[in-house]
């Protein structure tokens, strides 16, 4: 992005020397931990990227979030929610064997498009596209079977720079020590999907949204439950979707846009196994008037297929209009990494 100056470049350095130096003297007083999976740490969503000299600026990749775990020289790549990704990116798994033993690592897995941008429909097809699959890591919880989650992310950090990695499959994810607005202005100009902060002193804290690792949008994505489709050509024409209120289901859009041939006859396929006779949403059917698009009312409810609520897709969209409703969605593809139990994220209006 930008460039340093070579002083700031030294002194940079000699920081990294000292805080390795540091790592490595205590390194056999850290709490010993066998590898295995930890929950990820979370994102909290807010409307402004927080800046200053404690703050530390990554890319916000499109892609799945993913846990390795080498124990016992074999290596388990771990979705989200501890679904085993083994056998649906097999060249990750291999790129990572050179990981140490009794060492976990955070990171995404990610499809990279011609411009080397994030795509996330490349997931959907990952092995036709096996090429453009790679794991970017961006944080070391247990090295050697010593616990690292209670060191500051800067020092974990050192420690993984150091890691053997030599696979074209895996890559660091990069940290940028810049200001926040230089963030914000190359995210947009490169067309990425936001930006994450992070605290360079904070803890890891396992399945924890503190505020000490905080995300940012630039295109407004979401996570939302699938409760229900609308047949048509090629399997499908849309499908209809919400997020949770507590334990109530509450419905947004119904999402037209997106979508290609195969992808509309592969999700209706997968649909087509969970469909049910009773509606999900509470708040169907609507009434009135509507001011963003057809309203999906009672008359519109008769040519739904209705689906248990087991599945999530993640959603482009423009904004959220008054009334809880999104204007101009577009579908990007299902999470099967998500729990489906969605609600909607603090920071967004």
């Amino acid at each position: 992005m930008h460039g340093n100056p070579a002083g700031v470049s030294e002194a940079n350095r000699c920081l990294s020397a000292g805080i390795l130096s540091s790592v490595r003297s205590h390194f056999k007083s850290l709490p010993v931990r066998p590898a295995s999976f930890i929950e990820p740490m979370e994102c909290l969503a807010v409307p402004k990227v927080p800046e200053g000299a404690q703050w530390t600026y990554e890319i916000k990749l499109d892609g799945y979030r993913a846990i390795a775990v080498k124990s016992n020289g074999v290596v388990t790549l771990y979705s989200r929610n501890g679904k085993n990704f083994n056998r649906r990116f097999p060249s990750i798994v291999e790129g990572l064997s050179l990981l140490p033993d009794q060492t976990v690592v955070d990171g995404e897995v990610v499809a990279l498009d011609d411009s080397g941008r994030p795509d996330f429909n490349g997931l959907q097809n990952s092995q036709a596209d096996a090429q453009r699959i790679h794991y970017f890591v961006f944080d070391l919880l247990i090295s050697r079977g010593r616990d690292l989650t209670k060191l500051p992310l800067r020092m974990r950090r050192e420690m993984m720079g150091r890691l053997n990695l030599r696979s074209s499959r895996i890559r660091i994810s990069e940290q940028f020590d810049i200001s926040a607005d230089d963030m914000l202005s190359a995210v947009r100009q490169q067309q990425l999907e936001g930006v994450i902060a992070k605290r360079k002193d904070s803890f890891y804290e396992a399945g924890c949204r503190t505020g000490s690792w905080s995300k940012l949008r630039i295109h407004q994505t979401h996570e939302f439950v699938v409760g229900g489709y609308i047949p048509g050509p090629h399997g499908l024409d849309s499908i209809v979707v919400g997020y949770y209120r507590g334990k109530d289901l509450w419905y947004v859009a119904r999402v037209r846009n997106g979508f290609v041939p195969a992808t509309r006859r592969r999700v209706c396929e997968i649909l087509k196994l969970i469909a049910t006779s009773k509606c999900p949403f509470v708040n169907l059917p609507e009434t009135g008037r509507a001011r963003w698009g057809d309203i999906l009312d009672a008359k519109k409810m008769v040519e739904c297929v209705w689906v248990w609520p087991e599945l999530v897709a993640q959603i482009e969209f423009l904004e959220w209009s008054p009334g809880d409703r999104l204007r101009h969605s577009r579908f990007k593809g299902l999470r099967e990494d998500k729990a489906k139990h969605v609600f909607k994220e603090h920071g967004e209006s």
